[in-house]
């Protein structure tokens, strides 16, 4: 069963729309979209919103989702979030509604 998170990064004069152009001038996007589970990674634009930027990210299943925690990845990511000082909203789909506890330490919320 797939699980598809939802990440709505929210920052202040543009900053979360820097961070999704740093993500991807990087290289950083492209690196998880080659990880083993991953099977989408794609930002959107809110029109209502400017300071609101939604991540859909989903995996194969939550051993995949694991892995890509466990990578020196996630530490790049996090130090971007706090380059741009960005909050977190994260939603969670697999069939159960809520965000395992051993998932909350990659949430970060203001």
């Amino acid at each position: 069963m797939s699980i598809t998170v939802n990440i709505y990064y929210k920052g202040k004069d543009g900053s979360a729309r820097a961070f999704v152009k740093e993500m991807k001038e990087s290289g950083i996007v492209d690196e998880i979209r080659r990880e083993e589970g991953n099977e989408k990674y794609e930002y959107f634009f809110s029109d209502e919103d400017p300071e609101t930027v939604l991540l859909i990210d989903r995996w194969r299943d939550q051993a995949a989702l694991d892995v890509h925690h466990s990578l020196p990845l996630m530490d790049r990511i996090a130090s971007l979030r706090e380059k741009y000082a960005l909050g977190m909203t994260v939603e969670r789909f697999d069939g159960s509604g809520s965000v395992p506890e051993k998932d909350q330490k990659y949430i970060v919320r203001h």
